[in-house]
């Protein structure tokens, strides 16, 4: 007789992970955010940021469901060195915009795995996209639309802001909040997802 798999427990609170898993068929027995703080560290770098916070929320999670299988993932925007957060409100959302108008910049999620035995398995997945040279008026009419509110980097690339995308290298589930080939293998990797 197989092994019953373990409770999959995803420690998360966006919407957007939980409707990128269903879309490869997963859906978490729990949903569990993790309450961490998200402060880059002094000279931290994005790609740095992402890996450790997704570490962090699978080990807070982790402390409180020993037996199950918690997946934790963070997205961070950079551009360069600096990290894009979610804006705190629409003036520092409208500079965003402004900063990311006719450039190159990565959005890496981290991806941490944690099964019952605490074998631990993670992910950095790094897409690179360019957006184009946006005009005052779309940087307004953006801004007005409120789909900054929540963003990392102050966009929703699977809304209105993709039509600003020019250019876009790797994944775009990523850029969603969940790399989910990458996320696929964990979970097969731990023997939950199947075949």
């Amino acid at each position: 007789m197989p092994t019953p798999r373990p409770p999959l427990v995803l420690a998360s609170a966006s919407p957007r992970r939980l409707e990128l898993l269903a879309r490869i068929g997963v859906v978490p027995d729990r949903v569990l955010p993790a309450d961490i703080d998200e402060t880059p560290r002094k000279a931290e770098l994005p790609r740095a940021l992402a890996g450790r916070l997704a570490v962090a929320k699978a080990e807070a999670v982790a402390a409180q469901c020993p037996d199950c299988l918690v997946l934790a993932a963070d997205t961070v925007v950079g551009v360069g060195r600096r990290v894009l957060n979610k804006p705190a409100d629409a003036a520092e959302a409208a500079k965003f915009l402004a900063l990311l108008s006719g450039r190159r910049h990565r959005v890496t999620t981290g991806l941490c795995l944690i099964r019952p035995d605490g074998k631990r398995s993670r992910r950095e997945v790094v897409t690179i996209l360019g957006f184009q040279r946006l005009t005052a008026a779309q940087m307004e009419d953006y801004v007005a639309s409120g789909e900054w509110q929540g963003a990392a980097g102050g966009y929703q690339i699977q809304k209105r802001a993709e039509a600003f995308v020019r250019f876009l290298s790797g994944s775009h589930s990523n850029v969603v909040g969940l790399p989910l080939f990458e996320t696929a293998q964990l979970l097969r990797g731990a023997g939950w997802l199947t075949p």
